[in-house]
């Protein structure tokens, strides 16, 4: 019959965190690659996409004809004046 092996005394909590500290680097870095490709980068996009088409004219226009502004009145009132 063999003989166990003898448990680790000294320096077991050191090896352990040397081990959990390395997971938990490599997790961390990996999660913050992720949330930047895959979120900022992707919103970036999105909204680099929206203003190439965005006109703040005819958006204005539509805004004012809708009522939104108390300074300006919708073109089609001031006509009936």
């Amino acid at each position: 019959m063999s003989a166990l092996p003898r448990p680790q005394m000294r320096g077991l909590l050191n090896s352990h965190l040397k081990k959990h500290f390395a997971i938990g680097l490599v997790l961390a870095v990996t999660g913050a690659a992720c949330v930047k490709f895959f979120l900022f980068d992707w919103r970036k996009a999105k909204y680099a996409e929206f203003y190439k088409t965005y006109d703040v004219q005819k958006d204005f226009e539509r805004m004012r004809e809708l009522g939104v502004f108390h300074s300006v009145r919708p073109l089609s009132e001031s006509a009936d004046e």
